[in-house]
């Protein structure tokens, strides 16, 4: 796990803010559970389009191969975790990823890193082979940002590759240029994927040097600011893991306090987010379908953000194993 730095707690507020965390962890994985199974139902198949539809099943994967490190033995990871194993078992998944000729192979790629263990072993394989054979695991055109992304997820596969180290490929990203840059400039996205792909959501060290690290602490702090200004709840949760994974403790910072207690304030009494944004949330009107449209995302990260949150207050063993290199494998 990252090394947390932050200021002595002198007013209680941390055990307040603690006590948020887990409230909006809890709400938002029970809502997961009970309506996650919407994706991958006959209903969930007819209304929403296959894109949309594959991308959130892959992010539910991830969300639960994290919950599944930080939390294995919380009992409300098992029906969210029920939905990933059996969209992963559907013999047409393979077929649905290649819908999107410009996502096939990204698609590709993350479903076979974050297939649930014992599945659909065979197509994995095969998606694994192509994936190599045709040489999307080397640099190629790549733009810095797909390079990082493709390095994470070949990895997590358990894939060789050429693809150049993690300080190479934070060098040129976004995140390592964004300092000077005005924050309505910079995508969040980029910004905070390419800190969880750094610092693997929080479960190793990232490979930033102390000076670089706190350069990224402060535009990720810079652009929390931001979005709590604009009410923008699923980018703030997005920038809270971030201050996380850098190794900071976002309970104790003004973004991230203010941050957590926007989400807070916007919590639906079933525990959901109702939009990406207090501008963009759903009518009051809006049928369940509807509803999970706009509330599925953002619940989503708001889930793995605070159970994160929570696990990193969590004392830990020692790992007695160095992390993962930088280098290339091949």
């Amino acid at each position: 796990m990252t090394t947390r730095t932050s200021a002595p707690d002198t007013d209680g507020g941390t055990a307040a803010a603690e006590e948020t965390v887990a409230i909006l962890a809890a709400g938002t994985g029970r809502w997961l559970g009970l309506h996650a199974g919407r994706l991958d139902s006959p209903a969930g198949r007819a209304e929403l389009p296959v894109t949309p539809r594959v991308k959130a099943l892959l992010q539910l994967a991830l969300l639960c191969r994290c919950w599944q490190k930080a939390a294995p033995d919380d009992n409300a990871l098992e029906p969210v975790l029920a939905v990933v194993e059996h969209a992963w078992r559907r013999p047409d998944f393979p077929h649905l990823l290649a819908h999107s000729p410009d996502s096939a192979r990204p698609f590709g790629l993350i479903w076979a890193a974050l297939a649930p263990a014992g599945s659909v072993t065979d197509a994995r394989r095969g998606v694994l082979d192509r994936l190599s054979a045709d040489g999307y695991l080397t640099p190629r055109r790549k733009s810095p940002y797909l390079h990082l992304g493709t390095r994470f997820y070949a990895e997590l596969a358990g894939l060789g590759h050429e693809l150049a180290p993690y300080e190479e490929l934070y060098a040129c990203s976004m995140l390592a240029r964004a300092e000077d840059v005005p924050v309505a400039e910079l995508d969040v996205c980029q910004v905070t994927d390419t800190v969880f792909y750094l610092s693997d959501y929080g479960f190793r060290d990232t490979c930033l040097d102390a000076e670089n690290r706190e350069r990224a602490l402060r535009v990720v702090e810079r652009l929390t600011e931001h979005c709590v200004r604009e009410d923008a709840w699923e980018y703030a949760a997005k920038l809270l893991l971030a201050q996380h994974c850098l190794g900071s403790d976002p309970l104790r910072t003004p973004s991230g306090t203010a941050a957590l207690g926007m989400l807070a304030g916007a919590r639906s009494p079933d525990g959901s987010l109702p939009g990406k944004t207090a501008r963009g949330q759903a009518p009051g009107s809006a049928p369940p379908q509807q509803y999970f449209r706009w509330a599925y995302q953002p619940t989503l990260v708001t889930a793995l953000t605070t159970l994160l949150l929570a696990d990193g207050r969590r004392p830990h063993p020692v790992p007695t194993t160095a992390p993962p290199t930088a280098r290339r494998t091949r």
